[in-house]
């Protein structure tokens, strides 16, 4: 039953994901230029099903949700800080190259992997708690990474970093709807507003696509990345697939929550690493061949670690 129940939860996840995978391998999408479909994954699928999630939830259930994002919080902070200073001291990389890789490590595939596995094990209500996750990221590392890349990008210029770059970058971050649609969404629902049937119907038509779209979209992009197999790249994978589950065990030792929170907390540190640290690079002209290496060497390894997980932390 136990082993019946973890294939059914990774094994259509790993599915799609291949299938998109083999889809740019071999030619059947465009996956040097993914942008459409990045575009319908990230500014509509995946937030219209955050807010229809997190806007139908009600207000105690998302005040339920402050330990998850502490702990995650927290996780994946301490998992970025590490990774960055690794990645400056041990193998001597740029700033933003190393806030780049400090953002995958840190980072899970929330929208790619996490709301499939979460979905599948805990049924429509894992959206949630996905959405809140994916928030947290969003709004406390993703920000740092692109203020690095921006800082990079105008000493290449020759020009200096105004506060009020900053700020743009910090804008352009928290901006996107993939971070403002949970935002919203929690602020819809710890307002204690009802989400209209019909608009919830809208929202749900669009949002059905968007766990496997996303998969879909994450195999493409990797199917364009060359991988190659180092030590460091090792790490990586032991850091991400290992350490920042084990991270967020450590948190939740430390500040104790409820044990549901804390099971899909160590669920959701376990996803693999995202994909968001390889568009930062394309965009800004850095090593996306290390950090594709990273996501792929970390998805695959992950087939092990997650079934590890979904066993110890939801045997039934």
């Amino acid at each position: 039953m136990m082993s019946n129940a973890i294939l059914m939860a990774l094994v259509p996840v790993f599915f799609v994901l291949l299938l998109g995978y083999a889809a740019g391998r071999f030619h059947v999408v465009d996956n040097l230029h993914v942008d459409a479909l990045n575009a319908l994954v990230m500014d509509f699928a995946v937030p219209a099903s955050l807010f229809a999630a997190t806007a139908s939830a009600s207000r105690s259930e998302m005040i339920e949700q402050v330990p998850l994002f502490l702990v995650l919080g927290i996780t994946m902070s301490l998992l970025y800080a590490a990774w960055y200073l690794a990645a400056r001291r041990l193998f001597k990389v740029s700033r933003p190259d190393a806030s780049i890789q400090a953002l995958t490590v840190g980072f899970p595939n929330l929208a790619g992997v996490g709301l499939p596995i979460l979905t599948s094990v805990a049924g429509q209500a894992g959206a949630v708690p996905v959405a809140v996750a994916l928030a947290t990221g969003s709004v406390l590392i993703s920000p740092v990474t692109l203020i690095m890349a921006e800082m990079d990008a105008a000493r290449s210029r020759g020009e200096e970093m105004a506060a009020r770059q900053m700020l743009t970058a910090v804008g352009r971050a928290i901006t996107k709807p993939v971070v403002l649609a949970p935002v919203f969404g929690i602020l819809f629902s710890v307002s204690d507003l009802s989400l209209d049937a019909l608009a919830h119907a809208c929202l749900a038509l669009i949002g059905s696509s968007a766990a496997g779209v996303a998969l879909f979209l994450t195999g493409a992009i990797l199917s364009a990345q060359s991988f190659r197999l180092n030590w460091k790249i090792a790490a990586a994978t032991v850091a991400a697939d290992v350490v920042r589950p084990l991270a967020a065990v450590a948190v939740i030792l430390v500040f104790p929550i409820a044990p549901d929170t804390a099971r899909t907390a160590i669920l959701l540190a376990a996803v693999p690493s995202g994909f968001f640290g390889i568009l930062f690079a394309v965009n800004y002209r850095l090593d996306s061949a290390a950090v594709g290496s990273m996501v792929i060497s970390s998805t695959g390894f992950s087939v092990a670690t997650m079934a590890v997980a979904i066993a110890v932390l939801f045997p039934h």
